[in-house]
């Protein structure tokens, strides 16, 4: 690798991305040049779970017959000549282990996101930041092209891979022919006409960038200016904040707040109906006059209210704009997806959506007799066929009773709790409120989960107003309530250990501010 006329390429993947393919196509273009060139890859565990690296070396003049040189099977950390992701989290994970280098590597990666499991199943939001990955990939790279390559495979109809391929070609960094790789995929034999469109765009998109990263000298990156395609909407709104009356409602809220209110409106409609959006203003207006506090609440309340019970679940399943997502994604024709759908639902998710006054000595028993998780009953479900999406489907019918359900009854109080604290610490400090609104990004998940962190919201609560109380009483301000708040939530949503360390950290917290010890639970909240 000390010899500067041998190039070497690098494409991180998980199985499943084509990579593989992606190698073939650039051996296969260097040898039809007369290069040589040797391409190995490292499998992972299995297809789509284990992480795999393809891995090129090349000579940068044709093969006159003297002797070959020595290849090697991996790639040198700081030795790389281009660095191809498929995924932009790759390039964080490369340079993880030191391969890219800003003096030599020119990076080619696609900006579109395919969720870690640790990002997945993290109990907070543990996606990694993108703005972090982006300051990465321009730190340790010579020249940068970054654009969604997923979006414009599906807008070609083609795959990501072929778009890169287009890419690498469009930036010049390996002395390879256009034309070959065209060969390449011909020669191949597979998808030829959509993986040749595919790499026309990647092409497109490389060459437009090539030209002001070139111009600008000793810039170290560019990126495409491409947006991020809008996520699939789980649906049209069945109604719309252009209502006479809802406008009405609004125009009592600050005008600052109007983004966030009819992006709550047009959910909340699709969720339940016009009335529920009017309880939902009605709860929010005690807070209208801070604009700062009543934008926070209105999301995390918004949001609360459309809890996704049986109903809205069967509601998101059965829509006709899922099945042509899962069609256009896939590039298939009508009648050729099947899906399965893999539902569990536990005793609670079942009769939660039957009458309050039903259910509730039932429910009132399961919680004795099952205190710490309930029977769940799997199930799979086919959505494709007339009686699968049938019977998912006929749950909708219930939506009119949701209001009276038995989950409705738990859900609402609990809101009622959460505002009642919320407004209570707002008379207090405003600082306070804002940290008790965010509080209720505890209440998430289903099942065991859900219950478990509406349990943390309850504490989070009763232990906030103490130490409120107690701060209070002693005239020195709410710093350690504050704190609490926010320390607090921030634990348990690092998942199960921070659970456990929330809940002591609150026991300690309030015996020292109990003792009037406000500096003790200062120095606690510090630790923490």
């Amino acid at each position: 690798m000390s010899d500067a006329r041998l190039l070497s390429v690098l494409i991180p993947a998980v199985g499943g991305q084509g990579g593989g393919v992606l190698l073939e196509w650039i051996v296969d273009a260097a040898l039809a040049d007369g290069l040589q060139v040797h391409g190995t890859s490292i499998p992972g565990v299995a297809q789509r779970t284990g992480s795999t690296t393809y891995y090129v070396e090349l000579f940068t003049e044709p093969d006159s017959g003297a002797e070959p040189p020595a290849f090697s099977l991996y790639p040198v950390p700081g030795a790389l000549d281009v660095l191809l992701a498929p995924e932009f989290l790759e390039i964080g994970r490369m340079i993880e282990l030191g391969f890219p280098s800003p003096d030599r590597t020119t990076i080619i990666a696609s900006t579109h996101r395919l969720y870690s499991i640790h990002e997945k199943i993290a109990t907070g939001r543990g996606v990694y930041p993108i703005e972090d990955l982006h300051a990465a990939a321009r730190a340790f790279s010579m020249t940068l092209y970054a654009f969604d390559a997923l979006a414009l495979a599906r807008e070609h109809g083609t795959e990501a891979n072929a778009v890169l391929l287009g890419a690498l070609a469009g930036s010049g960094v390996l002395p390879i022919r256009v034309d070959a790789y065209r060969d390449a995929i011909r020669a191949k034999g597979v998808q030829v006409a959509a993986n040749l469109r595919g790499f026309d765009a990647g092409l497109a998109v490389a060459t437009q960038l090539r030209g002001p990263a070139e111009a600008g000298a000793g810039s170290s990156a560019r990126n495409d200016t491409r947006s991020e395609p809008a996520p699939a909407s789980a649906g049209p709104p069945t109604a719309s904040a252009a209502d006479p009356a809802l406008e009405r409602r609004m125009a009592e809220f600050p005008a600052e707040l109007r983004p966030t209110l009819e992006t709550a409106i047009a959910r909340l409609v699709d969720y339940q109906d016009r009335r529920y959006v009017e309880r939902y203003l009605e709860r929010l207006r005690p807070f209208a006059g801070d604009p700062e506090l009543a934008r926070v609440v209105a999301r995390h309340l918004a949001v609360w209210m459309t809890y996704e019970d049986a109903i809205r679940v069967a509601q998101l399943k059965t829509r006709a704009s899922r099945f042509e997502r899962i069609r256009r994604e896939k590039g298939a024709l009508r009648g050729e997806i099947v899906v399965t759908d893999f539902l569990k639902p536990d005793l609670d998710e079942i009769y939660g959506i039957l009458p309050h006054r039903l259910v509730a000595p039932f429910a009132r028993w399961a919680e004795r007799r099952w205190p710490h998780g309930r029977p769940a009953f799997g199930q799979h479900v086919k959505t494709t066929t007339v009686l699968g999406y049938l019977r998912v489907w006929m749950l909708t019918l219930l939506r009119p009773l949701r209001p009276i359900s038995h989950r409705a009854h738990e859900e609402h109080a609990r809101m009622d709790q959460w505002l009642t604290a919320l407004a209570r610490c707002a008379g207090w400090d405003k600082a306070l409120a804002l940290e008790v609104a965010r509080g209720a990004q505890l209440v998430k998940g289903y099942g065991d989960v859900r219950r478990r962190m509406r349990a943390h919201l309850d504490r989070l609560l009763a232990s906030v107003l103490r130490a409120a109380e107690c701060e209070g009483a002693n005239g020195g301000g709410f710093e350690a309530s504050r704190e609490l708040a926010a320390r607090y939530r921030v634990l348990v949503l690092q998942g199960p250990d921070g659970e456990a360390r929330a809940a002591a950290l609150a026991e300690r917290v309030l015996t020292r501010l109990a003792a009037a010890d406000r500096a003790g639970a200062l120095a606690a909240l510090a630790e923490a």
